[in-house]
């Protein structure tokens, strides 16, 4: 059945203000079924195209972000190999440091013993038992065995022990290499 049809039947059984009420009414009922009609056709169409575009853009997508993330280890990478350099500058320094520290420790071992070498037994024995017995005992071992006896002699009983347990110790292969 037409429009035409519909608003004429309608005509006859209605008054002219009834008349207009109602093809308003037919004329936005079937402007809303053909909305409706148009937007599923619509939602389908768009929802094939967003498909579509999905599709096509995957691979550029994918490789975007695996460019991105490319970039972010390269750039991880620049700062693990600054901090490499950073420690390896730092480990250089410390091993000088330290080298020149023994060569220091070495020298001042060396004069120290020489100093204890020039004095007598009874000057020497009360300076090295005010000291570590650690110390003392490296001392004494490096002077010469008439000398050492001499000091050993001349020191406290109880120090002169603990210098001698030391000494005989560090002569050990078994024992740590920490005397104290």
């Amino acid at each position: 059945m037409s429009m035409t049809t519909k608003i004429s039947n309608l005509g006859s059984q209605l008054t002219t203000g009834r008349l207009l009420t109602a093809m308003f009414l037919l004329t936005v009922l079937s402007s809303a079924s053909a909305q409706d009609t148009l937007g599923r056709i619509s939602d389908q169409s768009s929802e094939t195209e967003i498909r579509q575009y999905c599709t096509n853009i995957i691979e550029p997508a994918r490789d975007q972000r695996y460019l991105l993330q490319k970039q972010e280890l390269e750039k991880l990478q620049a700062d693990v190999d600054k901090r490499i350099a950073v420690l390896e500058d730092r480990r250089s320094e410390y091993q000088d440091w330290l080298k020149r520290r023994n060569d220091y420790m070495k020298q001042a071992e060396a004069g120290l013993v020489d100093i204890y070498k020039t004095m007598k037994a009874d000057a020497a024995a009360p300076q090295l038992e005010e000291m570590k017995a650690g110390i003392a005992a490296a001392i004494i071992m490096k002077l010469p065995a008439r000398q050492s006896g001499l000091i050993l002699s001349e020191m406290d009983a109880k120090k002169a022990a603990m210098v001698a347990s030391i000494m005989s110790s560090a002569a050990d292969p078994n024992t740590s290499k920490d005397p104290t």
